[in-house]
């Protein structure tokens, strides 16, 4: 895929930032392809919070962001995006969150989604970007069709998911995008304190 790709799986779910700005998160961004999808969506008023484990990799995205959407404001975090970004790194209510081809390397998946949509203000939007497969390799090795990722959503509190793109991979058949919502009515998504528990046992 190239930048026109990355664009087209994202454009159903993410609207030019209005005159406040708009603040969104791309989770496990590596490199950046997804990120830079989004400034260019964004525009001029994107703020961009940019969350990997990896340092090098951010720096190799902050360098291709500076020269091709130098209007974005970009601000990275080298953390896991599984532990508590809203606490740990004064993160502000979000208008979107992408996890690009991130989720599938995570194993509880509704404990994951639970948890990043509190970032979410209420109303906000949840971008996924997945392989539409239920069964991995060893690179991809939890990934979720569409079909799950609706069940998914729902249970971990996001609305009914909104498939807003696809496009053919030779890796595992299909990549697709979808979008939900943090529930405009529910300010406090719930989080399972016993599975976290259980899972550090």
């Amino acid at each position: 895929m190239d930048h026109h790709d990355h664009v087209e799986l994202l454009r159903g779910g993410v609207e030019p930032a209005g005159p406040g700005g708009d603040d969104w998160a791309d989770l496990g961004s590596g490199t950046g392809a997804f990120t830079l999808a989004l400034a260019d969506l964004l525009g001029p008023g994107g703020r961009i919070m940019s969350v990997d484990r990896d340092a090098g990799a951010l720096r190799q995205q902050s360098a291709t962001m500076a020269a091709r959407f130098p209007a974005t404001a970009l601000r990275q975090i080298v953390a896991d995006f599984t532990g508590d970004l809203a606490a740990g790194h004064g993160v502000p209510p979000l208008d979107g969150i992408v996890m690009a081809n991130s989720l599938h390397f995570q194993a509880d998946h509704v404990r994951v989604v639970r948890r990043v949509a509190t970032l979410l203000r209420p109303g906000g939007r949840f971008l996924l970007v997945e392989y539409d497969a239920d069964r991995g390799n060893p690179w991809v090795p939890h990934p979720l069709s569409f079909e799950t990722w609706r069940r998914v959503a729902r249970d971990a509190g996001l609305t009914e998911p909104r498939l807003i793109g696809r496009v053919p991979s030779r890796f595992l058949g299909a990549i697709y995008s979808a979008v939900s919502e943090r529930p405009a009515t529910d300010p406090t998504p719930r989080i399972d304190r016993s599975a976290e528990a259980s899972s550090s046992i």
